[in-house]
């Protein structure tokens, strides 16, 4: 027998425990944040360079004019507050006055911190709360007492939660309205995967909540503070367990996956057409992203080729050493590379299948790409805007010399372009389509039979029934 979850206190008024969860580039926005709003949950508008409109209600697409990579990151940076705050507004708008309204930043976005500011500034009394994860937010709780917003942190383990809490957000505790944990094998988008983590050994969720109960309570925080469970929560009744457990303290529930396939839900007709024909194992948590971080997605022609790039690589020495004998001959116009005799060999089978050129990594190793793919690749870093505080893809860094200090990174790929792309119509097998683990649920589950695509409300409803 599903026990059911009750409301709660969030934003001064009552909440049901449900969260959306906020996705990237233009997936979360005004219409499936607001609706969620209006059915009594907590909507989330993704601030991660969402979507303005001209005066006709037609989306402005974020072109970059200027030359250089810093002022096309100014440009960035305008283009993420005006959208965000447009978001907000209109989210706010159809939430009615019922649930509440948070927006989501990564911290690891090229100009977090300018673009929070700004939209908190512009948006006073429509945002509930900011729920920011993608590194480690030690000035999350700062920003948002300044503005008299909560903070909901996005965290992966209590370790990470006791470094935040001890050096910064004990001193704003009153602003802190929820802890996310958010499961790294299980979530979908980036994931906070630690090196001592196994990426292909899940572990039980249920220990490492517990854990952070534990460490909150360590630190005086009431039980009523709830912790957020996300990644691959898709139906409650799966959580009974966790409901009023007194191990646990209060629980809510955040859904990222499902909110993608409803009527509100921005994304395009393929994306949510592709969601209804997936697989258990076709979502794949991976390390191409040029974040570093892992993220999951779905295991599309695009990632696809970026694993059959990975796996055309060999490394090489500047000079003949050990077993790198041979000096490289195709791929390379020239210059002086010197391989092991099976990497030879390779390479020359490369070269002949139309991977002719050979591009350098970080890691002292080549790849071997396709004349167009190379092409690409360096016009996709020669555009870089600095979408990111740090990108491996483009050497990009939010510092004084905008630089990584590290050799652009050719395994990688331009994250913002091909977000933008599969959020505004472009094809859905040539672009990163991120997706939480559950995602083949869509195929199994009854409540979508038929081609079935509910309105938020009816998928709220639904949730809060148990299924």
């Amino acid at each position: 027998m599903f026990k059911g979850v009750r409301p709660i206190i969030y934003g001064g008024r009552e909440v049901w425990p449900l969260i959306e969860g906020g996705k990237g580039v233009a997936v979360s926005n005004h219409m499936s944040s607001g609706a969620w709003a209006a059915a009594g949950g907590i909507g989330t508008v993704s601030a991660v360079n969402a979507d303005s409109y001209d005066p006709e209600g037609k989306i402005v697409p974020q072109v970059y004019h200027a030359l250089t990579r810093r002022e096309r990151h100014e440009e960035l940076i305008e283009y993420a507050i005006a959208g965000a705050v447009e978001q907000v507004r209109r989210a706010f708008e159809i939430a009615g006055g019922k649930g509440a309204i948070n927006i989501n930043v990564l911290w690891e976005m090229g100009g977090a911190q300018r673009i929070l500011e700004g939209v908190l500034s512009r948006t006073k009394g429509m945002i509930a709360g900011v729920t920011c994860g993608a590194g480690m937010p030690y000035r999350l709780s700062e920003i948002a007492a300044a503005h008299q917003v909560s903070y909901l942190p996005i965290i992966s383990s209590a370790r990470a939660f006791r470094a935040l809490w001890k050096r910064a957000y004990s001193k704003a505790s009153e602003w802190l309205a929820a802890v996310v944990y958010e499961d790294p094998w299980l979530a979908g988008g980036h994931n906070g995967l630690s090196n001592a983590e196994d990426p292909l050994a899940p572990q039980d969720p249920y220990p490492r909540v517990k854990a952070l109960r534990e460490t909150m309570r360590e630190g005086g925080i009431k039980d009523d503070v709830p912790i957020v469970m996300a990644g691959g929560v898709w139906a409650l009744r799966e959580w009974d367990d966790w409901i009023d457990n007194p191990e646990l303290g209060t629980i809510a529930f955040q859904f990222g996956t499902r909110p993608l396939l409803t009527k509100e839900s921005p994304i395009p007709e393929a994306w949510k057409d592709r969601l209804m024909t997936l697989e258990k194992g076709d979502i794949l948590l991976h390390r191409f992203s040029p974040t570093g971080f892992y993220s999951s997605a779905v295991r599309n022609p695009f990632l696809r080729n970026l694993e059959a790039r990975s796996e055309r690589q060999i490394a090489f020495s500047g000079e003949a050493a050990g077993d790198h004998q041979y000096q490289l001959d195709v791929g390379v116009k020239g210059k002086s590379f010197w391989v092991t005799l099976g990497d030879l060999h390779r390479a020359r089978e490369w070269y002949g299948l139309g991977f002719t050129s050979a591009l350098k990594t970080p890691d002292n190793t080549l790849v071997f790409v396709t004349p167009a793919e190379m092409k690409e690749i360096r016009k996709d870093q020669a555009d870089c805007m600095g979408c990111l505080s740090q990108c491996g893809f483009s050497s990009w860094a939010d510092t004084e010399g905008n630089s990584t200090g590290r050799l652009a990174d050719p395994r990688s790929f331009c994250i913002q372009k091909t977000l933008q792309d599969i959020a505004h119509g472009g094809p859905v097998e040539e672009n990163l389509m991120f997706g939480g683990h559950a995602a083949y649920r869509f195929k199994r589950d009854p409540f979508y039979s038929n081609g079935f695509v509910p309105t938020v409300k009816q998928l709220v409803d639904r949730i809060l029934t148990g299924d």
